[in-house]
């Protein structure tokens, strides 16, 4: 876990979960229908901005985001082997199976556990980029907890589909920063990025959000082993043609990272899955796109059809 220094100014509870505490924040009534935040790679909870879950609680839902494990305030595996990101991808291209401190289905027995604790039967699941896949990996293993499911900038773990830009493949091989300022400086450059050069507006909030995600706990040895976890998972394809929890599928159409075609292909595969393809969306969330994100998210919890009683335990 990192020191306290930086925990002292951002206070949120731990949870108890899978072994392991998880910090988590809620916002909205205990009584609305509850919708779990699943961030990405590296990324801490505060990556869903505060103004974001606030919109989406003010929808009626109980909104919770949390730090996953190796990540902020979340319990760090310090003990575990710091792999390397560029051995790691050709061990994977040679079909080398792959040495992880845990895996993808680890992270989304965490998320099961953090339901657990909070006396939450079942959710709706959200799951940004690698929360994405932690996402269906809930689906396809815990899919009687979910009650629908909203993919964001995700793919199944096919690599045929993924054909990254060169500036956005190089960030999931940059090294890691030493100092506030560089990193500060790297979090400036990525998020420019993952925006796709799009929104020059955000870049006045990107070193507000790196400065907070510095101070709650900058963990790159995490990152580094949350990245095996997703390369040591595979492909979820076929698992996905057997999910039967509903689910929506959103995804921008000039994304950097992970390609519209990866996201078309996510719900291409699971049954009756829906695909809301956002103009000028790269693999970030830039406020001007909250509006119509925020509306396909909530416009998708809430569907009539969902049988959503017994949402607590």
């Amino acid at each position: 876990m990192p020191d306290a220094s930086g925990g002292a100014a951002f206070p949120s509870p731990c949870a108890q979960a899978n072994g392991l505490e998880l910090a988590y924040q809620t916002f909205g009534s205990r009584d609305a229908p509850p919708v779990l935040l699943i961030a990405g790679l590296g990324a801490q909870m505060t990556w869903w901005d505060d103004a974001f879950c606030e919109r989406l609680a003010a929808c009626g839902l109980l909104v919770i985001r949390f730090d996953n494990r190796d990540a902020g305030r979340s319990t760090w595996l310090a003990g575990a082997p710091v792999p390397r990101r560029l051995a790691l991808v050709a061990a994977a291209i040679r079909g080398r199976r792959l040495q992880v401190a845990y895996t993808i289905d680890d992270m989304a027995r965490d998320c099961i556990g953090l339901l657990d604790t909070l006396g939450i039967a079942c959710a709706h699941v959200v799951g940004a980029s690698l929360g994405s896949a932690i996402g269906q990996s809930m689906v396809i293993h815990h899919g009687g907890r979910v009650l629908s499911f909203t993919s964001i900038m995700g793919m199944s773990g096919n690599p045929r589909v993924l054909r990254p830009r060169p500036d956005a493949l190089a960030l999931l091989f940059s090294r890691s920063a030493a100092t506030e300022a560089a990193y500060i400086a790297a979090y400036r450059h990525a998020s420019r990025v993952l925006r796709a050069g799009l929104f020059p507006e955000e870049e006045a909030r990107d070193t507000s959000r790196a400065r907070i995600a510095w101070l709650r706990g900058y963990n790159p040895a995490g990152r580094s082993r949350q990245f095996a976890a997703f390369l040591a998972g595979g492909s979820r394809a076929m698992a996905l043609r057997d999910v039967h929890v509903p689910t929506l599928v959103v995804h921008g159409a000039v994304d950097p990272l992970v390609p519209l075609a990866a996201g078309a292909e996510t719900a291409a595969l699971i049954p009756n899955a829906r695909l809301r393809v956002i103009a000028r969306m790269g693999h970030a969330l830039p406020t001007a796109l909250w509006p119509e994100i925020i509306e396909a998210i909530a416009e998708h919890v809430t569907a009539p059809a969902f049988h959503q009683e017994a949402a607590f335990a």
